[in-house]
């Protein structure tokens, strides 16, 4: 039997584009870092729980453990570079970070990138499967804008979805969100 082609299958399903922050306090002073992610769950509305993840032994998971917090900026359309200079690895996006419009969170002191929906969170739990490490974080703070187009990524590239005609949904009430599973 020949391996399922799961990056293949992946492709076709469109995910938001996120940056996690992470940094790390060195004798130097602290390090931030950030990477373009489109692994972002949302877990539990009550308590706020979210999840990421990342390839096991990255440099940047080792900062967020380390710090046990991070920030998710969910970025907006305009930000395709962003996201593209960000996803490469971590010496060429360090030069990046640097010059990210961006402030450090009020909660976790991670970054949170300008003009973006966020959410900074605590390290509530790890989980190693196979070759990557799920965090889940307990949502400490958050912000959004709740009508900037989006940014998605499928078939290996980004795009934006804004679409005037969008139906409205109501996720206040019973059936959302694997309510009836």
């Amino acid at each position: 039997m020949t391996p399922p082609d799961l990056r293949g299958v992946m492709r076709t399903f469109a995910t938001g584009v996120c940056v996690a922050s992470a940094y790390r306090d060195t004798p130097g002073g602290r390090r931030h870092d950030a990477m373009t992610v489109n692994s972002l769950g949302s877990i539990s509305l009550d308590p706020p729980l979210i999840c990421l993840s990342f390839r096991r032994g990255s440099g940047f998971l080792g900062d967020l453990l380390a710090a046990g917090c991070w920030a998710v900026s969910i970025l907006p359309a305009g930000e395709r570079e962003t996201a593209r200079r960000l996803a490469m690895p971590l010496p060429a996006r360090a030069t990046h970070v640097a010059g990210l419009h961006a402030r450090p969170g009020a909660a976790t002191g991670a970054l949170v990138l300008a003009g973006a929906s966020w959410l900074e969170c605590g390290l509530r739990q790890r989980f190693d499967l196979g070759d990557h490490t799920l965090v889940i974080g307990q949502v400490l703070t958050a912000g959004h804008h709740a009508r900037s187009p989006a940014l998605v990524f499928l078939h290996g590239g980004y795009h934006t979805v804004d679409d005037p005609q969008a139906a409205t949904v109501h996720l206040s009430g019973p059936g959302h969100w694997g309510e009836y599973c």
